[in-house]
C-alpha cells in the first residue's frame, strides 16, 4: 500500500551571536525532498530573543543571511551562481557545518506528501 509520502530531510537554522558562549536561537528551517526536487527555507528572526543573548548582535546582518538562505533555496536568478545546481546540492551546501553567526543544526528525516507545507509546519513548531 502506497501512502503518497516521500522521505524528506530538514535542519534548523540557528543564530549563534557569540560562538564562544554557545547560546543560540532557532531562526529558520531548511527542508529537502529528493523525490520531489524541492529545497525550501522558512525563516523568522525574533529580535527580542536575539537581543537577550547579545544586545550588540548585528540584527541587519543576521536578517540578510537568513534572506540569502531563502533566495538560495528558491533558485532562479536570486540564487546567483548556484541557480543551476540541483536541489540536493543546494541543501548539502546549506547544511555544511560552519562557524558563522547563522549555522545549520543537525539533519533529521521524516515523511511528507507536501515538502513546502512541511517547511511551514516545522517553522511553526521549531521557531515561532
Amino acid at each position: 500500500m502506497t501512502t503518497g509520502q516521500d522521505v524528506f530531510e530538514y535542519a534548523t537554522l540557528r543564530v549563534v551571536p557569540r560562538v564562544e558562549r554557545g547560546e543560540l536561537i532557532n531562526a529558520g528551517v531548511v527542508v529537502y525532498c529528493r523525490a520531489r526536487g524541492v529545497v525550501a527555507a522558512r525563516t523568522h528572526l525574533d529580535e527580542a530573543r536575539l537581543a537577550a543573548l547579545d544586545p550588540a548582535a548585528d540584527t541587519t546582518g543576521v536578517r540578510a543571511a537568513l534572506g540569502a538562505v531563502e533566495r538560495f533555496c528558491a533558485g532562479g536568478d536570486a540564487a546567483g551562481e548556484a541557480a543551476g545546481d540541483d536541489a540536493g546540492r543546494r541543501f548539502r551546501w546549506l547544511i555544511a557545518p560552519r562557524s558563522t553567526v547563522v549555522q545549520p543544526g543537525p539533519v533529521h528525516t521524516g515523511l511528507t506528501d507536501d515538502p513546502e507545507a512541511e517547511a511551514d509546519r516545522l517553522l511553526e513548531q521549531l521557531v515561532l
